[in-house]
């Protein structure tokens, strides 16, 4: 993965009367950024950005289409979110799932999953990485109001802390503290800081592993385990199995977990099932897990090689060169340096045989005289024109 890392270090309200020409500083490349290359990035992320006058708003109207085109963006929010020159008074609002309250709440406390962060696949199972006292704390949070999407985690009184959203074909998560790195820097016991913005980065990139509605299928022998991981409320309801030969099962998907219903089934042969619930479909093969052709997988011979020596041959390699065919009597050597003997046996029968005139003889009587009669009235033609032109 390529990253594309840019720290504005002279925001244009910095004025120390240093002359450009002397500063060791790149320009930042906006324009090539967010108009030029804006549908190369697969993931644009403003930490703590804040609106200094570097990027003009039609720039920012290119960020929120990226989305609706199916870009991401992801936003950590910091104090500057509820601000007079936040991300939310630019057009990249329109596709942001929260508004800030410009309320900034500083005070302990830790981050927990919310009922549907239980189900989440972004955020299912961390609770299981915390250590015994628990995750360490956080201290601050942005007061956030969700508009749309999925609050997964919350904070400080049970505010929204982690809100992710679907735009158009793109995807939105806003992260509504700055304080994520306690958990990285192990404070107080840290939290699975690594695997949840793995989690959330990959969620982003539309990793299919990571579908909030997804139907899956593991073969192990026979036996077939199905999964389906649901973030609705209702049931997914019965998976319709279809066999290898057209016949149709349907299995029932009891609840194993929040949001994941699982099921396991032997299969009565081997061959490809094509598995359906509601708009899902999953195909899976059904089969020994070391087919017979994959055994052995490097050529040798020492399969062959009784049968070979019982007949005076030999074994040799294409990789070692080109070597001569010879033909050899029955009982001789078959094989040497450089060359391969084969021994001729005549080895075919003949079933049947049998012979016809292509035409009866009274026809080919009759069609060299017909072939004679009309070459005699050709010369004696051309004879009569040579004695008329004579005279």
């Amino acid at each position: 993965m390529d990253l594309v890392h840019f720290t504005i270090l002279r925001p244009p309200e910095k004025q120390d009367g240093i002359p450009v020409t002397e500063l060791s500083l790149i320009a930042f490349p906006t324009r090539e950024l967010f108009v030029e290359k804006i549908e190369e990035f697969d993931l644009i992320i403003f930490d703590r950005y804040r609106m200094r006058g570097i990027l003009p708003m039609s720039y920012l109207e290119n960020v929120a289409n990226y989305v609706k085109n199916g870009g991401t963006v992801l936003v950590a929010a910091g104090p500057e979110f509820g601000a007079v020159d936040s991300l939310w008074r630019s057009p990249l609002a329109e596709v942001l799932p929260v508004e800030p309250t410009s309320r900034v709440i500083e005070m302990p406390f830790r981050p927990k999953l919310t009922e549907m962060g239980h189900r989440h696949p972004v955020t299912e199972g961390l609770e299981s990485l915390a250590p015994e006292e628990g995750w360490g704390r956080w201290f601050r949070q942005m007061d956030v109001v969700p508009l749309a999407g999925q609050v997964v985690m919350e904070g400080a009184e049970g505010r929204p802390l982690l809100v992710l959203n679907r735009v158009g074909e793109g995807r939105v998560a806003v992260l509504a503290s700055d304080h994520a790195w306690l958990w990285g820097r192990g404070y107080e016991g840290g939290g699975p800081q690594l695997e949840m913005l793995r989690r959330l980065a990959h969620w982003m990139l539309k990793e299919p592993e990571l579908e909030e509605e997804a139907l899956t299928a593991m073969a192990k022998g026979q036996a077939l385990t199905i999964t389906r991981r649901s973030v609705a409320e209702v049931p997914p309801g019965d998976v319709t199995v279809t066999g290898p030969d057209g016949a149709q099962v349907v299995l029932p998907m009891p609840e194993v977990g929040p949001g994941r219903y699982e099921t396991v089934w032997q299969a009565p042969a081997m061959g490809l099932y094509r598995l359906e619930q509601g708009d899902l479909t999953r195909v899976v093969a059904v089969g020994p897990s070391a087919p017979r052709e994959f055994v052995a997988t490097i050529a040798t011979g020492a399969v062959v090689e009784p049968a070979v020596a019982a007949g005076n041959g030999g074994i040799l390699r294409l990789e070692d060169g080109n070597f001569d065919i010879r033909t050899v009597r029955e009982g001789r050597p078959a094989a040497g340096r450089g060359w391969i003997g084969i021994t001729p046996r005549g080895a075919y029968v003949t079933e049947d045989v049998s012979v016809a005139p292509l035409l009866p003889a009274w026809a080919w009587l009759l069609l060299a005289a017909a072939l004679a009669v009309a070459a005699w009235l050709v010369e004696g033609r051309r004879g009569a024109r040579r004695i008329s032109g004579a005279a």
